[in-house]
């Protein structure tokens, strides 16, 4: 059976033996904002296995002598790293779709003044002093 790393399953006190911590610690890092265990109905915290890893790695991190506002400001860092590596995931397919032929329209002015598309790489025939317009559609149409 697996267990979903993000269930809060944990009462502190168990979460604590976990980390190998005292649950007085981990109180403290709830209140500083380094872990942020979930609620329940009656307000006693509920930590998830993410969470105790967490609650590991911020230990480690004490150990080495790094200050706690220090390692908040790592842990946010990272997550706003995380959050930004996602962003450009996204961003890198759009532009993936974007570069697909179907997705791009190429225009040119005709001699009479019309608008004729073109398929990518072809020139409009008429020798004149066409003007070739591009422009991608708009997210989401």
């Amino acid at each position: 059976m697996d267990i979903n790393a993000d269930q809060p399953i944990f009462v502190i006190s168990v979460a604590a033996e976990l980390a190998d911590m005292h649950p007085q610690t981990l109180r403290q890092y709830d209140r500083l904002g380094i872990v942020r265990p979930s609620r329940a109905p009656g307000k006693s915290r509920r930590y998830s296995q993410r969470d105790v890893n967490m609650l590991r790695r911020v230990q480690r991190l004490s150990h080495e002598g790094v200050s706690l506002e220090g390692i908040k400001r790592i842990i946010d860092l990272e997550t706003q790293v995380a959050a930004l590596q996602r962003r450009v995931t996204e961003l890198t397919e759009e532009l993936g779709r974007r570069r697909d032929p179907l997705d791009s329209r190429i225009f040119a002015a005709g001699a009479a003044g019309d608008v004729v598309s073109l398929a990518r790489g072809q020139r409009p025939r008429a020798r004149s002093q066409a003007v070739v317009v591009w422009r991608p559609r708009a997210l989401g149409k």
